[in-house]
């Protein structure tokens, strides 16, 4: 029965969820405030009919044919290219980045002399 409970309890969650961040004419039969509250008064039911008879579902576009030339005209965003790949081991990136830390220190030595009046 704890199931049960959890299952409703899902359900009604996800129902709420979409009943209010549905816009006002994506809503079908009663006002959205009214949908809510038959939600919350009866879970399981309110939220089975709010799927079933509330909302409205996006229309589906005609399906394709293989010899559709729809199916084969290019899409409006290029696929992104591949990142590269790095083939250094893992033992030489470790030595890169602390020969870069290094330098980095360096250079913080010479920023902190110059601002000491020191110079380099």
């Amino acid at each position: 029965m704890p199931i049960l409970a959890l299952l409703t309890l899902a359900v009604m969650v996800f129902a709420l969820v979409d009943a209010i961040t549905r816009r006002d004419d994506q809503v079908k039969h009663m006002p959205k405030f009214v949908w809510v509250f038959f939600i919350v008064l009866l879970p399981l039911i309110g939220s089975v009919l709010w799927f079933t008879l509330g909302r409205e579902y996006e229309q589906r576009r005609e399906p394709m044919t293989f010899g559709d030339p729809r199916r084969w005209q290019k899409t409006a965003e290029p696929a992104p290219a591949p990142r590269p790949h790095d083939a250094r081991s893992t033992e030489q990136q470790i030595a890169d980045l602390e020969r870069e830390m290094h330098l980095a220190d360096l250079e913080e030595q010479v920023r902190r002399r110059r601002a000491e009046g020191g110079g380099a």
